[in-house]
């Protein structure tokens, strides 16, 4: 009898608590079709072989995943703890649905855990950076596919640790090499949603090195002592038809130690978008510095790297449909010293993307883009695919064109 009593108690208090809570299993499962085009335009032309290409293309076409939303599978839930506090988790996973070789094994979208209440929202965990959110929110194409703006791809490449890519563990892309879009470690804190429209957010995360004492102690490898710290902060307000961000943010991606150098990627951004109804408009500026700090004198001081970018958008709703169209544009700037009687162009690159997406339900659409990439001076920036052939029998090829196209379908629960 005291069996069942404590049986039937157990049960009532479970009951009670599955009332106060919540969990939701998501994803977002998205395929396409695409083709890359990448071309590369002779630099010099050759007087002992006069018989090379003018120019040479490497292109792909693949069946691919993310083109219109990323694919993801995801877990959440929230509890409510009462007073008007709420406790709450988020685990989102990357799939790569195209050939199954992605599944959970890790949960580098985001995952975190969280408590908010009238004070706001503290996160803890690996989320998106202040800086990225308005690459992506004031992008017709949400930083999906070939019509991801320039902004975006160039800032990505610009934010890579010490300059190098992700690190690959096990044949799973690992989270380390790169703060752009998201930081690790991190603590978050978010404004409570009361605030007559206006929003905000604010990031520090840890870069886990170690520190000895004496420093000398400190091992010689690079990149050992401060890499991987970020900072940043984002604010804006949306009201109605309008919203205006801004944001600011610092990256460390490289140091030495020894040489007493520390390189930090600073980024600031504004964007907006305005929806008259019958067309919404989008519109960003960006600008990041490639900045190396030094502890000690140097005859001939380290050089800085800018990166400036905008982008302009619209969306324009067709019957079950949407229009989106977009133009970024980006410039780099080595700042270098000034040769007499040389010019030296920056290189810049810029790009035109158009696309069409067809609602079949809440849930399920199919989507078409295109978009065209143009580099200037020596930028080689493309839509993915192939990479562009840079040298050939001798010769060498500079990066000119990336042409691209996504037909999919996407599939969201």
């Amino acid at each position: 009898m005291k069996k069942s009593l404590v049986a039937l108690a157990a049960l009532a208090v479970a009951g009670v608590a599955s009332a106060q809570s919540s969990v939701t299993l998501f994803g977002v499962v998205d395929a396409a079709v695409s083709g890359y085009s990448n071309k590369s335009d002779l630099a010099v032309p050759s007087l002992t072989n006069p018989f090379l290409p003018g120019s040479i293309k490497a292109s792909r076409t693949a069946l691919t995943n993310s083109g219109y939303n990323s694919s993801r599978i995801g877990f959440r839930g929230t509890e409510d703890l009462g007073g008007g506090l709420a406790a709450s988790f988020w685990l989102e996973a990357p799939i790569s649905n195209d050939d199954g070789q992605t599944g959970i094994s890790t949960f580098r979208r985001r995952s975190t855990v969280s408590l908010s209440g009238g004070f706001g929202e503290v996160r803890l965990g690996r989320d998106y950076t202040p800086t990225f959110w308005n690459d992506t929110v004031f992008d017709p194409f949400g930083t999906n596919g070939v019509g991801t703006n320039l902004v975006s791809t160039a800032n990505d490449a610009f934010n890579a640790f010490n300059g190098a890519a992700p690190p690959v563990v096990a044949g799973v892309p690992s989270v380390l090499g790169n703060n752009y879009v998201r930081a690790s470690n991190s603590i978050g804190y978010f404004l409570p949603p009361n605030l007559g429209g206006f929003y905000g957010q604010l990031m520090y995360a840890f870069h886990e090195q170690n520190k000895y004492d004496p420093g000398a102690a400190t091992p010689t490898a690079l990149n050992n002592s401060r890499t991987g710290r970020y900072v940043g902060g984002r604010f804006g307000y949306a009201n109605g038809p309008l919203d205006v961000a801004a944001s600011y943010g610092q990256s460390t991606i490289g140091d030495n130690f020894f040489v007493g150098t520390t390189t930090n990627v600073k980024t600031f951004n504004l964007g907006a978008s305005y929806d008259f109804g019958v067309v919404k408009l989008f519109g960003e500026v960006s600008k990041a510095k490639n900045e190396i700090d030094t502890d000690s004198f140097a005859l001939v001081p380290p050089t800085d790297v800018d990166l400036k970018g905008w982008l302009l958008g619209a969306t324009v709703p067709v019957g079950p449909g949407l229009i989106r169209v977009a133009y970024s544009a980006v410039k780099y700037d080595f700042n270098l010293p000034t040769t007499p009687f040389v010019t030296t162009d920056d290189p810049k690159a810029n790009k035109f993307a158009i696309g069409y997406v067809h609602n079949l339900s809440k849930r399920t659409a199919l989507y078409a883009t295109v978009a065209r990439l143009r580099n200037k001076n020596g930028a080689g920036l493309s839509l993915g695919g192939p990479s562009f052939v840079t040298s050939f029998s001798g010769a060498a090829y500079a990066p000119k064109t990336s042409t691209g196209y996504d037909f999919g379908i996407r599939h969201a629960f």
